[in-house]
């Protein structure tokens, strides 16, 4: 499957963000029980960093021939200037990868007055190819999900998106234990930060009928509010927040396949009225959901 810039299918979602000129975050987001493939060109001026947020994924490479794995909870780092990588991303069942596209002058120049402290810009080997696998780092973790997830208003996104591609990039480049623990020493403790993102999904798991907060608490191992202020950090917003803004995405994917009536789909997500769910789409979306409906075959 060949997907574009912007374009979704159900449960499987793609988004392009363009922080400047030349410069982007892809994020995809792929929560069905098969594998889904994506495409994109990509020149020899840019370099790529792919992060496995969940689940597990691979690119490949001369038409197949060469296949690179990349694991949850790790990244990928590319970067060829004798010829294109043009992206061809198989993204397995209930897997998130971001993509950080960045062409290798302005990534340069972020680095012009200390070029030797990143191996790979300094003269010797600016013209060679670079791959390099690293495991994700706690607060990288938080940054990306940060951009996975978040309950933006509109005209702020942009900002919000070019703060943190560029907090990534300078986490990615230090990786000090003591910085992650500076941080949040909460989560600087593995354990914590996988029982965080198990309490994610439990909820999404259980999204018709998701448990307390208490109830969450208790499954995962963790005090109520360590729960929150864990859930918070990672996710950037409240368990019930998050759970509702996901919740209302599956709701507009499962609409726009045409499959099922508003009825269906809000029982679907939880809603045991039309009319509960109804308002609740509309309070995310500014729409009904049958204008929605209409918006599609307009």
């Amino acid at each position: 499957m060949d997907l574009s810039i912007g374009k979704n299918v159900a449960e499987s979602f793609y988004d392009e963000i363009i922080i400047e000129d030349g410069f982007f975050i892809l994020k995809f987001n792929n929560e069905t029980h098969g594998s889904q493939l994506f495409k994109r060109e990509v020149s020899s001026h840019f370099i790529q960093f792919h992060f496995c947020l969940k689940g597990t994924s691979s690119f490949s490479f001369n038409d197949g021939n060469y296949r690179l794995p990349l694991q949850e909870d790790h990244s990928l780092l590319l970067y060829n200037p004798q010829r294109d990588l043009p992206l061809h991303l198989s993204l397995g069942p209930n897997s998130w990868v971001i993509s950080v596209l960045l062409p290798i002058k302005k990534f340069h120049g972020l680095f012009s007055s200390e070029a030797n402290y990143i191996t790979f810009l300094s003269d010797e080997n600016k013209d060679r190819k670079y791959y390099k696998d690293a495991p994700l780092t706690p607060s990288m973790a938080i940054v990306l999900n940060q951009l996975m997830n978040n309950n933006l208003h509109p005209l702020i996104k942009p900002l919000y998106f070019k703060g943190k591609a560029y907090e990534l990039l300078s986490l990615y480049f230090n990786r000090p234990v003591e910085a992650d623990i500076e941080q949040c020493p909460f989560l600087a403790d593995e354990v914590n930060v996988i029982k965080i993102k198990r309490a994610k999904q439990i909820v999404i798991s259980k999204m018709a009928e998701p448990p307390t907060l208490q109830g969450l608490a208790d499954e995962i191992g963790l005090p109520v509010n360590k729960l929150k202020e864990g859930f918070k950090q990672i996710y950037g917003d409240s368990v019930f927040s998050f759970l509702f803004d996901y919740k209302m995405e599956v709701a507009r994917q499962l609409l726009a396949t045409g499959n099922h009536n508003v009825n269906e789909v809000g029982l679907k997500v939880g809603y045991s009225t039309a009319s509960h769910f109804i308002s609740a789409f509309k309070k995310k979306f500014g729409t009904t959901p049958k204008k929605y409906l209409m918006s599609l075959s307009a």
